[in-house]
């Protein structure tokens, strides 16, 4: 790629758009993700008791469900992700290479 292409890009209003909404959102979802494992993490490491509680019939403890809403929660953080990429972040994309041609 040229140096003329790049600095076009760099120039660009609508790329400093997009970094700028992409950096911000994935910091997002970083911190929501590290609160979402550590939390857990700390669940096992200072309330085993609370972990080990029995729902029920004796079937599961509390540390089940909990520990596959960490799962299902970074599939959904991951959904975001995608979602906010495909629909904004790939718009700016094109918007940005057409005015660069």
């Amino acid at each position: 790629m040229s140096t003329d292409i790049i600095s076009k890009v760099r120039s660009n209003p609508k790329f400093a758009e997009l970094v700028r909404k992409r950096n911000s959102l994935a910091f997002s979802l970083t911190i929501a993700i590290l609160v979402l494992y550590f939390g857990f993490i700390l669940l096992v490491g200072y309330a085993k008791g609370f972990l080990a509680t029995p729902i029920g019939s004796n079937l599961m403890t509390f540390g089940v469900p909990i520990g596959i809403g960490v799962i299902v929660g970074a599939f959904v953080l991951t959904g975001i992700y995608v979602r906010k990429a495909n629909a904004e972040f790939d718009t700016l994309t094109a918007q940005i290479v057409e005015e660069t041609k």
